[in-house]
């Protein structure tokens, strides 16, 4: 993983990309403090499948349980009166 800070970034921003493309991070610095990182597509791809909501409910929660099969009762609902 390579730090470059943002002026030197700027100037040799498509060697960076080339960099990346390769499968290499790159951290950009700001005043010395990392602010940024030019990272490969597949792994952006990864991290915003990884940051994207979840579906909430108690079925979806159910499902992330290893081993839990949950089957419908096939039965038909009962008539109800209202």
């Amino acid at each position: 993983m390579s730090t470059v800070n943002l002026k030197d970034a700027e100037a040799g921003l498509p060697e960076l990309v080339d960099k990346a493309g390769t499968g290499e991070f790159i951290t950009i610095t700001r005043h010395g403090k990392p602010v940024a990182a030019l990272v490969p597509v597949e792994a952006a791809e990864l991290a915003r499948k990884a940051m994207a909501p979840r579906p909430v409910g108690l079925a979806s929660y159910l499902k992330t349980f290893p081993g839990l099969e949950v089957e419908r009762n096939p039965a038909p609902s009962r008539d109800v009166d209202l």
